[in-house]
């Protein structure tokens, strides 16, 4: 599988946040001003078809890059797509000099984050009647993923 970045949300990157969140997740408010600021990065199978999303933008009140809107094609799941998608997500922080993702996890996706390394803290809160937790994960800046 390839990834591509983008400094604009592409078309598919909508299409497939809009088939996990929307669709089958029930979300309302799934696109915001964060994706006008935000690198987006799309993962491709070998056909060059679209299986999975995120975006990754800095936040200067969490003093560091936050990635968001991790989704991946139901036919795609289990199959280490999402975990693809975030190790390019880490190697692009660590090209701009970055040290550390943090990232507000759907509780019930936190052990994924979890087995790619990143530690929860703060409290659960409700985000659309989902609970998610913050979570986090620092890394040598400029090294290789």
């Amino acid at each position: 599988m390839d990834a591509e970045i983008y400094e604009q949300i592409p078309d598919c990157a909508r299409e497939i946040r809009h088939r996990v969140f929307v669709e089958e997740q029930g979300f309302r408010e799934e696109f915001d001003d964060v994706d006008h600021r935000a690198a987006h990065i799309v993962l491709y199978d070998q056909e060059k078809t679209p299986v999975g999303t995120c975006r990754i933008f800095w936040d200067e009140a969490m003093d560091s890059h936050v990635l968001g809107r991790l989704a991946v094609v139901k036919e795609y799941r289990g199959r280490q797509a999402g975990a693809a998608i975030m190790e390019e997500a880490e190697q692009y922080v660590r090209r701009l000099g970055g040290s550390s993702i943090v990232l507000h996890a759907q509780c019930r996706a936190a052990a994924f984050y979890q087995k790619c390394g990143y530690t929860e803290f703060g409290e659960i809160a409700d985000d659309q009647g989902c609970p998610h937790i913050w979570m986090r994960k620092y890394f040598q800046a400029g090294a290789k993923a």
